[in-house]
């Protein structure tokens, strides 16, 4: 009788994890490409952190400014979707290079409209474009990385999205001190060398992904509404938007906390800076331990601290509490987000819904970063510290859709279709499981 063996070629010892160094010099020259590019490209993004002072400039209300700021946000959540339909339909290579080029035309006409409802209309379309990269980009990292490094590739995503975060508004702030008209066309620039570095980069054919092909179900054919039957991954989803509603407070809420005791701007800007500086420093070598983790045990954590570290705001400890709810929803962000804005929900699909998948993550996270500061300042006005008591009771139900919503690595083929929907194990950390289309060449052995 025959007997199946199957097992994972990135599974032979000594090269299922590995440190910083030896994954990038493993890495292949398109996924290097893909975390440059991001960088430079988050580098150039001036025109959304500058937006409400630029339209206020030309002589808009401050009112203008800011439904101009939340439809370009709106773009960007309609842009996510749109991204991972196109990376599934088109493939990931076209679908990062033609909404790149895309949003670099449609940037520097904001300079040359005068009207405010032609300037709203550029402002969605291009923040649309802006943002639709994402999942195609999350996509083809995922497929050319092996899964049991998606953790640490990630993080290293994550750093490169906050190094040029972080440089972001002091060279956007050197632009407009000569021009305000470099802000749009410096972003332009930024965009088409990322466009030009994933064109001659990334291969034109989708890397071949393991294990039998994908049901017709969820072929390019399919729809949104394919992601939406698969009922466990909504619950990942609802985790994804909870979390990242708390997660948008130490924007919206806390300088309206740290003025409420009292304190300096100072104080509220230090508190940013040391989320900032902890993330950069720290993430990668954090990494290197939550790689042995499950995706589903860092998801849980991560939302968890998160939601204790905004709760720990409430204490009456004045700039300590201020100092320790920071680091503690920083470590939630360090050692959970890597796996819940990416790893899990790149794995989490058949090869046909990836793109779908990721576009439905991104645009959770991007809503509930828009609805977010409307709601935590609404509340923050009615019950003042009663928010961040709020913020920990949320961070609980959080965890608790990450907990239903993440599948465990244990968890079988049979298992996987609950309620109907698509497979959704996890790509290489079931053994057996070949139809997630990540990395990782399969072999079977017949005996």
């Amino acid at each position: 009788m025959a007997q199946i063996n199957e097992t994972k070629a990135s599974d032979e010892p000594g090269k299922r994890h590995a440190g910083v160094r030896q994954v990038w010099r493993e890495s292949p020259l398109a996924v290097k490409s893909l975390l440059f590019g991001t960088m430079i490209n988050r580098l150039g993004g001036f025109v959304q952190v500058f937006m409400v002072l630029y339209l206020t400039h030309r002589g808009f209300s401050d009112t203008q400014a800011g439904a101009a700021l939340g439809v370009y946000g709106a773009g960007a959540v309609l842009g996510t979707l749109v991204g991972g339909w196109m990376s599934d339909r088109l493939g990931p290579r076209l679908t990062i290079v033609s909404t790149l080029l895309g949003s670099a035309v449609l940037l520097p006409c904001v300079l040359y409209l005068d009207n405010y409802w032609a300037i709203l209309a550029v402002i969605t379309v291009s923040g649309a474009a802006s943002l639709a990269y994402q999942p195609a980009s999350t996509s083809m990292i995922s497929l050319l990385t092996p899964p049991e490094r998606h953790v640490m590739i990630f993080s290293m995503s994550r750093l490169a999205i906050n190094l040029g975060t972080t440089a972001a508004p002091l060279l956007g702030a050197a632009l407009v001190k000569v021009s305000w008209d470099f802000l749009f066309w410096g972003e332009a620039l930024a965009v088409v060398v990322f466009s030009a570095v994933t064109a001659t980069t990334l291969p034109r054919r989708e890397p071949a992904t393991a294990g039998p092909k994908a049901d017709s179900e969820d072929g390019p054919n399919a729809s949104y509404l394919a992601v939406l039957s698969d009922r466990r991954y909504l619950m990942f989803l609802l985790a994804m938007f909870v979390s990242s509603v708390i997660y948008i407070q130490h924007i919206s809420a806390l300088p309206l906390a740290v003025k409420h005791l009292g304190m300096d701007v100072e104080v509220y800007a230090a508190m940013i800076a040391l989320n900032g500086l902890l993330v950069i420093a720290c993430e990668l070598l954090v990494a290197k331990v939550v790689q042995h983790w499950q995706l589903r045990t860092a998801v849980i954590i991560g939302v968890l601290l998160t939601g204790v570290g905004m709760a720990m705001y409430a204490l009456p400890w004045g700039l300590a509490a201020l100092v320790i709810a920071t680091l503690v929803w920083s470590l939630g962000e360090i050692i959970g987000y890597p796996s819940l804005f990416f790893a899990y929900p790149a794995q989490a699909g058949p090869p046909g819904l990836r793109g779908r998948y990721l576009g439905a993550s991104n645009a959770l996270y991007g809503l509930g970063s828009a609805v977010g500061p409307f709601i935590g300042v609404m509340i923050w006005n009615r019950y003042q510290q009663g928010l961040w008591v709020l913020c920990g009771v949320v961070g609980l139900v959080a965890a608790a859709a990450a907990w239903a919503g993440v599948r465990p690595r244990a968890e079988t083929d049979g298992d996987k279709r609950d309620g109907g929907g698509p497979a959704t194990g996890t790509a290489g950390q079931n053994k057996g499981i070949g139809d997630t289309g990540t990395a990782g060449t399969e072999i079977r052995t017949a005996t």
